[in-house]
């Protein structure tokens, strides 16, 4: 049996770092084009600039549009050829990860990720998730290596809003239940081997900092400090998710976030907060009670979804949530069928419907 572990090249986590990133940029390259949003600019454009400049390496920083769509990779590709750019470097969130995942793969250059919140486990991983212009989930690009350079400032994270790092409790939140539900089913990970040992137990450290440490870091970045508590929970988003999710694979958890971004409704809701109702959907179909009730604690402790309602997903008829569970469940050789049994759009339904009903309860009386 092959197993693979793949991870980035280097990591590099802690408060104030954008200031001197150049040090670690001059070892990749020396011609950046940085692209993120406006707050991802914001909160480091000058800084990098700065350094960069220290360090005699030459930049360019183009905005980015919004969606990890190919219209918007290879509006930014062109960009980046014309300028001789020789390393890809992203400032913001998922998103803007993805898409400069994307590119730099197409060029065949270096890619540096600085994610600006912690909010998914995109920024260590060798896998850009393609959307369509409307924001519905289109592929998964596999790319042939992880970012050469990560680097997390966790000052500019604590001054990020709140609702970023708890999306990104929730995307971490799935990693333990995917990784063992792969492991038990022996199904293959995103580098396309089995899981090793160390990826299964990552999985589960990662699980345990959240219970752990969760609280502690939301109230951490609501005071806009970085605390411990922070740094443990920024690393369990970022590096601890990213390898579990990656070199044990994904399932359910995922497989519904995708099917629910066929629901229009739900595009203003961020990723781990779909993941995060995904995780609970995952659990009703495994049956494990004990886990709902710990996941469910959880996420109303740190303020992730637990209903429908909370997802923007009013229209609860049949006919609406299968249109989900269908896209969710349909390709057995899609991520559902990670699982270790079978599962149809109707059993994906049924667990949505009652993890629903159950999230319900314990909002009225915090008890299930």
């Amino acid at each position: 049996m092959l197993k693979i572990m793949i991870a980035p090249s280097r990591y590099v986590q802690g408060p104030k770092i954008l200031g001197s990133i150049g040090e670690q940029v001059k070892n990749f390259g020396d011609n950046v084009l940085v692209t993120g949003g406006k707050r991802g600019m914001a909160s480091g454009e000058e800084d990098i600039k700065k350094s960069f400049d220290e360090h005699g390496i030459k930049y360019s920083f183009e905005l980015f549009n919004g969606e990890t769509s190919k219209k918007e990779i290879e509006r930014l590709k062109q960009i980046a050829v014309s300028q001789g750019a020789n390393v890809i470097m992203g400032l913001g969130g998922g998103k803007v990860i993805d898409t400069v995942k994307a590119i730099a793969f197409y060029m065949d250059v270096p890619v540096v990720i600085t994610p600006t919140i912690a909010g998914t486990d995109a920024p260590c991983s060798a896998l850009s998730v393609i959307y369509t212009d409307d924001g519905v989930v289109e592929e998964y690009l596999i790319l042939k290596q992880n970012p050469e350079l990560v680097v997390v400032d966790t000052d500019v994270i604590a001054k990020a809003p709140v609702r970023f790092l708890v999306s990104g409790m929730g995307d971490a939140l799935a990693t333990r239940f995917e990784a063992e539900a792969c492991l038990a089913s022996s199904a293959k990970n995103l580098p396309g081997g089995y899981t090793t040992a160390t990826a299964v137990h990552l999985s589960r450290f990662c699980y345990d900092t959240l219970i752990e440490y969760g609280y502690l870091a939301k109230v951490s970045c609501e005071q806009n400090v970085a605390t411990k508590a922070l740094e443990k929970v920024v690393e369990a988003n970022t590096l601890l998710s990213g390898l579990g999710f990656e070199s044990s694979g994904l399932a359910a958890c995922h497989a519904i976030h995708d099917g629910l971004t066929v629901l229009p409704e739900t595009h203003d809701i961020y990723h781990g907060e779909k993941v995060a109702f995904g995780t609970l959907t995952q659990l009703v179909l495994q049956n494990d009670y004990d886990l709902i009730a710990e996941v469910l604690a959880f996420c109303k402790k740190v303020g992730l979804p637990i209903t429908l309602k909370e997802i923007n997903v009013t229209d609860t008829s049949k006919e609406n949530i299968m249109k989900a569970a269908e896209a969710g469940a349909n390709d057995p050789a899609g991520l559902m069928g990670n699982m270790p049994f079978p599962v149809t759009p109707d059993d994906v339904y049924s667990a949505m419907m009652t993890a629903d009903a159950l999230g319900q309860a314990y909002h009225e009386s915090f008890l299930i």
